[in-house]
Order: structure tokens, then C-alpha cells, then sequence
């Protein structure tokens, strides 16, 4: 599973300059971010899976992704300003996760400058704004009062949905609602809570006329909103259920309740975080995994049920997303490598009509 995407190994000056860090600027400041060059197993592997399937990463910006990704070392400033059209020469990478549209709302403009550097072919998956999806406004993470925009239907419409669509176009794939761990409060008012969401979904622009694989998704952070209510609101509102695969959440079997309930659904998931990192390890998970070149903690159970919803999903001829951050086991593009590996080794579930494994 952990064979190389790419044969050829990069030039072992790439490697040590990035393992130690030493991202040359004055080198390549200037010079446009090529994309490593595939070989033809990638090849062979990204045409071997079914088209509804997009796998991609959580961000691009990395610099350790040189001799993956990269055709050489680029500094994190460079790849986060250009780096996106050599990631979309990828075979494998046909989506990605917009993450910092969380920390800050993008402008149509800004969407519409993305859509232009990636192939037709290519979707985008987008978190909404912290301001709509975040019940607490935050600093460093800490909870420091009550959020007035918190699942506010005219935000969420205004402010992410119909820009996004402006922008992005049929080159839009999932808006994610990542509903940011609640305050224990909150948590006890759980219906009014799923009665906001219901009115904020119901509010939003209808996607399909521009975006034709466009899904609207809800991830949580809270395993108590795991409930059938939530899946009633969101079939309901013609939305789906985020895989969040993140240690704050149950494993990915004790999620797969949720995603039978909504059947059929298109899958969006988000492989964020290794569980050996528990709730709070992003930053320890970080400095163990730089410079995310390699997989230091494969997770095959996950990887193997997530295969099998994928796999199932796409054969019932629904858009299937997944995005996978370093995080997780420690290489994104490496992961999905491994991932795709196991899809195509679940080709016969393309006729499987039950997309969730029982457990």
C-alpha cells in the first residue's frame, strides 16, 4: 500500500532541503510551481476509478510535497499563491478543500480566480465561514462569547453559498457546514439547535442549475448531534452528512448509522486527524508528520471502510468526495495513493446496491 506514486525518487538535494527546512526563496521566488511528473502506474490508477469519485487534499500549500506533488522545492507562500494549477496536474487529485475560506468569507472573485487555474473536470470543496458554522467567536481556539451569526440563514446565503456559486461555478462540489465543537449549553437545547440548521438549509440557493454536482454537507463535532433528527433535517433539506474523521468524533463504524439513515446520498468526508492524536492533537500531529512526506501512521481500518462507502457510493452513480489532510497518516497525497489503491481493489462493489459495510 505504501508503494511511491512516483517511481523516481526526487534528487536527494530536494529531499534533505526539505527535511531540514531549508526551503530555498531566492531560488524559486520568481519561477512558476511545476508539477512533478506522473508516471504512468498513477495514471493507470486514477483512470481505474469510477469518474464520481474525487479524492483531493485538505489545502495545497506544503513544501514537503516536493517529488509528489512538486516538481521541485517551493516555499509555503508560493504554493499557497500559485501552486494550485501544477496540484490539478495531479491524476489522482480532482478536488480540494478550500479550508481557509473557514477563517475568512471569499469574494466571487476570489472563487472565480481559483476556478480559472483548474481543469472542467476539476470540484472544489469549500468550508463555510467560521462566522456561520461556529456557534462561539474563538481566539487561539478558546470560546470567548456567543456567535449572533451562528447558522444565520441570510450569512450562510449571502455571505458563502451564492458567492461560491458565482464564482466557482459547475466547478463547485461540496459546501461543508463544519459545526465547530458546541458549548455544553448549547448541547442541552439540541432540538432548537437542529431547528436553526433546518431554517438555515432551507434558506440556501438551489445549486444544481449552476452546479450540477454541487452538495451542501454538515459535519459535526459533538458525537451527541449523531442522531436520526439530523438526518431528518438534512434529507429534508436535500443535504447530506460530513464523514468527519477526526479524533473528536467517534471512528468511522460508529458513523456509518448517520450515512445508512440518508441513503441514497452522495459521501463527502473529511479525513482530518489521526485518533492516536486524541481531541486536541493537531498541533502535536504537526510536528510529528512534517514535512508530510511520508505515511508514518497508516490507518488501514479506515482506510478500508472508507473504500468500500466510496466505492458503493459511486456505483449507485452519486458524486463522492473525500479530502484528506496530513494529519491523518501523515502524507495527504500519499493517503490518497493508498486509498485509491483500495478503491480500485473494491471494483466489484461498483454493482454492490448497499453502500455502508454492517458492522
Amino acid at each position: 500500500m505504501q508503494e511511491s506514486l512516483f517511481p523516481m525518487d526526487p534528487p536527494n538535494d530536494v529531499k534533505a532541503d526539505v527535511r531540514a527546512g531549508q526551503v530555498i526563496a531566492s531560488t524559486h521566488a520568481q519561477s512558476p510551481v511545476l508539477p512533478f511528473p506522473s508516471a504512468a502506474e498513477t495514471r493507470d490508477l486514477a483512470s481505474a476509478l469510477p469518474r464520481e469519485i474525487r479524492l483531493g487534499t485538505s489545502s495545497w500549500g506544503f513544501p514537503g510535497w516536493a517529488g509528489l506533488v512538486w516538481a521541485d522545492v517551493y516555499t509555503t507562500k508560493q504554493l499557497a499563491r500559485d501552486g494550485l494549477p501544477a496540484y490539478a496536474c495531479h491524476p489522482l487529485l480532482r478536488t480540494v478543500s478550500l479550508d481557509r475560506a473557514f477563517y475568512k468569507p471569499l469574494s466571487a472573485h476570489e472563487y472565480a480566480s481559483l476556478a480559472a487555474q483548474v481543469p472542467d473536470d476539476f470540484r472544489f470543496v469549500v468550508k463555510a465561514p467560521s462566522a456561520i458554522s461556529d456557534a462561539m467567536v474563538r481566539d487561539h481556539g478558546r470560546g470567548l462569547q456567543r456567535n449572533a451569526t451562528f447558522l444565520d440563514p441570510i450569512a450562510a446565503a449571502h455571505e458563502f453559498v451564492q458567492p461560491a456559486l458565482d464564482g466557482l461555478g459547475p466547478k463547485l462540489g461540496a459546501l461543508v457546514f463544519q459545526l465547530s465543537p458546541l458549548p455544553s449549553s448549547m448541547l442541552l437545547r439540541i432540538p432548537e439547535l437542529l431547528e436553526s440548521l433546518a431554517t438555515m438549509l432551507a434558506a440556501l440557493p438551489p445549486l444544481r442549475p449552476t452546479a450540477p454536482d454541487g452538495v451542501v454537507a454538515v459535519e459535526v463535532r459533538n458525537a451527541e448531534l449523531m442522531t436520526a433528527e439530523l438526518a431528518a433535517v438534512l434529507k429534508a433539506a436535500g443535504a447530506t452528512y460530513c464523514l468527519g474523521l477526526h479524533a473528536k468524533m467517534p471512528g468511522i463504524s460508529d458513523q456509518l448509522p448517520m450515512l445508512r439513515a440518508l441513503w441514497p446520498a452522495p459521501l463527502v468526508a473529511r479525513w482530518n486527524l489521526h485518533q492516536r492524536h486524541g481531541a486536541y492533537g493537531y498541533d502535536s500531529a504537526k510536528d510529528l508528520y512534517e514535512p508530510f512526506d511520508r505515511l508514518l501512521d497508516p490507518d488501514p481500518e479506515t482506510r478500508a471502510i472508507l473504500s468500500q462507502v466510496m466505492a458503493a457510493t459511486a456505483a449507485a452513480h452519486l458524486p463522492v468526495y473525500v479530502t484528506i489532510n496530513n494529519k491523518a497518516e501523515g502524507s495527504a497525497p500519499l493517503s490518497v495513493e493508498a486509498l485509491a489503491e483500495a478503491v480500485r481493489e473494491r471494483h466489484i462493489l461498483r454493482t454492490d446496491p448497499h453502500p455502508v459495510p454492517k458492522r
